[in-house]
């Protein structure tokens, strides 16, 4: 293979999964934004809410489904967008720099080794993510900062024009407030979220049959199943990310290590999970709907320009 026509296949490949990721990550959402905007309540507003039942509820009365529900979805679309675009281009790329390192092919790499590319693809999606997602959590407690009368925040806030205060207050930084954590829920949560969806993908298989055969349904529970594993390893980091996020409105400068200190001193373990439950509920029919609509995307794609 010429050296012009190796170049064109990694951009295809690029291209490829790209374009998966994009579809995927919008599918997902629309499937698990209203548990997303229960999870982010609990977390950021813990006293607020007596469970995840009672916030649904009362989000839903008080905000109704669009304002309230589904408040946030469009910077959660460009979030999700935006990562997993960047993630499962940088999974590709990553899942070939494993496969030249381990001296094999990239259709023979174990669990292990793609849970190695998510890990290292994991960081150039973050890059991705942060802004994206700090303007998701915020939209997201809208109601509940402007109850703490919070400045510059009304009910018909867009997140253009929320983007653009934290620009004019606080520069290009503010947008990565939270970066930190972010890195640290994402990198180790891709390690065992590949990892666990390699894994039960080849589980799933039949005597002889390849990964990329395995059906919807197989798809779809191993990538519920890397979703799972993903939010139970690293739900406190995600906690303590949304926090950081939500209240560093509020003009505070805590860092990762010291809000994780007071929240265990102040309110336990148990704080570090708050949210943990429709977050698992959610996660089993968004993962796997990502992961179905990637395959099938990355299939159709491949067999049009002839690279599968």
């Amino acid at each position: 293979m010429s050296s012009q026509s190796a170049a064109a296949a990694v951009f295809t490949d690029a291209f490829i999964d790209f374009t998966g990721g994009t579809i995927g990550g919008a599918a997902g959402v629309l499937v698990g934004q209203p548990l997303d905007t229960v999870k982010v309540k609990l977390q950021t507003y813990p006293n607020l809410y007596r469970s995840s039942y009672n916030c649904f509820v009362q989000t839903f009365r008080s905000d109704g489904v669009r304002r309230g529900l589904y408040r946030g979805t469009v910077p959660n679309l460009v979030a999700n967008v935006a990562e997993n675009s960047v993630l499962f281009c940088a999974y590709g790329a990553c899942q070939t720099v494993v496969a030249n390192a381990a001296g094999k092919r990239v259709s023979d790499l174990d669990a292990t080794h793609n849970a190695s590319a998510g890990f290292l693809a994991a960081f150039f999606s973050s890059l991705a993510l942060c802004p994206t997602e700090l303007i998701k959590c915020r939209m997201q407690t809208l109601s509940e900062n402007m109850k703490s009368n919070s400045p510059g925040l009304h009910s018909n806030i867009t997140p253009y024009h929320l983007t653009r205060n934290i620009l004019r207050e606080e520069g290009l930084p503010g947008l990565f407030k939270g970066l930190t954590s972010t890195w640290l829920r994402e990198m180790p949560g891709y390690f065992v979220f590949f990892g666990a969806y390699e894994y039960y993908r080849s589980l799933l298989c039949k005597p002889g049959q390849c990964k990329d055969d395995i059906g919807v349904l197989r798809t779809a529970a191993a990538g519920g199943a890397g979703g799972v594993f993903f939010w139970l390893a690293v739900y406190p980091a995600d906690m303590i990310k949304s926090r950081i996020q939500v209240l560093s409105h509020h003009g505070s400068s805590m860092t990762f290590t010291q809000l994780f200190r007071q929240v265990l001193t102040t309110e336990g373990v148990a704080a570090m999970y708050l949210g943990i439950v429709p977050t698992l509920i959610r996660t089993v029919p968004a993962t796997g709907i990502l992961f179905v609509t990637y395959e099938a995307t990355k299939k159709l794609l491949g067999s049009l320009l002839n690279t599968v």
